[in-house]
This record gives C-alpha cells, structure tokens and sequence, in this order.
C-alpha cells in the first residue's frame, strides 16, 4: 500500500473527501516527525511505538575500494511493533 491507497482507504473508512484525509495522514506523519525531532517517544497503543535512538560513530569500508571511511554518530528512527498489531499480522 502506498500513500495515495492510504489516503483513499482513510476518506472511504470515514466518510470524507480524499483532500481531507490527505490533510489528517500530513498531520500524523508531521507530528510524530516533530516528536521524535524533539527527543520524544509516540505511542500508539496496540500498534506501536516510534522511538530514537544513538548510532555510534564507527570505521566502514568503501566496497569498491576498501578504503576506510569514518561514518559519524548520528541518531536514528525506530519502531517497535505492539502487541495488538504483531498478534493481527502473526494470524493466517
């Protein structure tokens, strides 16, 4: 599914036009944007939880080469799935 069937399936599923469904999944994905932005957890009972977490710095190698190359910390997206939605997708 893509977001143009994620918007379609939102307007469908609550009686609205596809503009405003449009507008409501932006503001989802624009506020747990700004939260984990911010430091902070989202969680969605039964579904799951978007977190951050630190990615050390570290040496890679350049697979052309084999060269070294230095990659920096940097902090990173995480979910973790809930309860409810690995009990939904686990079932046949």
């Amino acid at each position: 599914m893509n977001k143009k069937e994620l918007v379609e399936a939102i307007a469908k599923g609550n009686d609205m036009s596809k503009v405003a469904a449009e507008g409501v999944l932006n503001t989802v994905i624009e506020t747990i944007t700004k939260s984990l932005k911010k430091g902070e957890d989202v969680q969605l009972v039964g579904f799951g939880t978007f977190t951050t977490s630190k990615r050390a710095a570290r040496t890679a190698r350049n697979p052309q080469t084999g060269a070294a190359i230095k990659v920096p910390a940097t902090r990173v997206a995480r979910f973790r799935v809930g309860a409810g939605l690995k009990a939904a997708v686990a079932k046949k």
